[in-house]
């Protein structure tokens, strides 16, 4: 009988571990980048486990941010862009990332005029810098943007796709997470270069001013400690079981 028992804990703790994974826990502020490269603020984005970083110049009216999602597919693409109209795909200014025909990661720029088709393009605003990364399934985007004087909030759009046919990125899927990866950007939250690392904010959608980006990230929290409970539980209940 107790033989059983320590088998089915040991099953019991296999499909714990498989359940907890990366993205389940994952959120901007245990993100790192290299050194030199530092954002004052990061947001969990509310929608295809997406993560925004970034720094605000008020003086300068410079932009920097960094911008992570795992893309639909393993050769698929990610996206991040401001709309200077509304908080929509069309009329977006995007930056997206995929993988060249040599495997290695690029970032190019669209400006997003239709559902149907894009063609690469330079945008509206004046882009300083730009760069892509890919680590552990995950995409990023590095950029930096001129904005206009007094830019209080901007209107962002992000989004992740699964394919990439002769270096054009393909149509993405319209299921309700694609849908409302979409929101408002407050600028007034982040200070000046130099902050003191990463801190978290609630400024990411037009959702999020009532605490979405906020749940998101308390859900992941509380799914975390859940988990580590139960963990705990059955590690003592093994334990017991062993001493039977």
């Amino acid at each position: 009988m107790a033989s059983h028992f320590i088998n089915l804990f040991f099953t019991s703790l296999l499909v714990l571990l498989f359940h907890i994974s990366p993205s389940t826990s994952l959120t901007c502020s245990s993100q790192t980048f290299s050194a030199n490269t530092r954002f004052t603020n990061c947001t969990d984005l509310p929608s295809l486990k997406s993560f925004l970083h970034w720094t605000f110049d008020p003086a300068k009216s410079t932009l920097s941010v960094a911008f992570l999602a795992s893309p639909a597919s393993p050769d698929g693409w990610v996206a991040w862009g401001i709309n200077p109209v509304a908080p929509t795909m069309v009329g977006t200014q995007s930056f997206i990332a995929f993988k060249d025909s040599k495997g290695v990661m690029t970032v190019k720029t669209y400006n997003l005029t239709s559902y149907k088709s894009i063609a690469e393009s330079k945008l509206m605003y004046n882009v300083l810098d730009s760069k892509a990364e890919s680590a552990d399934g995950v995409m990023k985007i590095f950029a930096t943007l001129q904005l206009p004087a007094n830019t209080k909030t901007v209107n962002q759009v992000w989004q992740v796709g699964s394919a990439v046919t002769d270096g054009m990125p393909r149509i993405h899927k319209f299921e309700p997470d694609n849908l409302k990866s979409k929101g408002i950007l407050d600028l007034a939250t982040s200070g000046a270069g130099g902050g003191d690392g990463d801190k978290k904010t609630n400024a990411t959608s037009s959702s999020a001013s009532s605490g979405q980006s906020g749940n998101e990230t308390g859900g992941s929290s509380r799914i975390l400690n859940t988990e580590t409970t139960l963990f705990a539980f059955l590690l003592f209940f093994g334990v017991g079981l062993l001493q039977l």
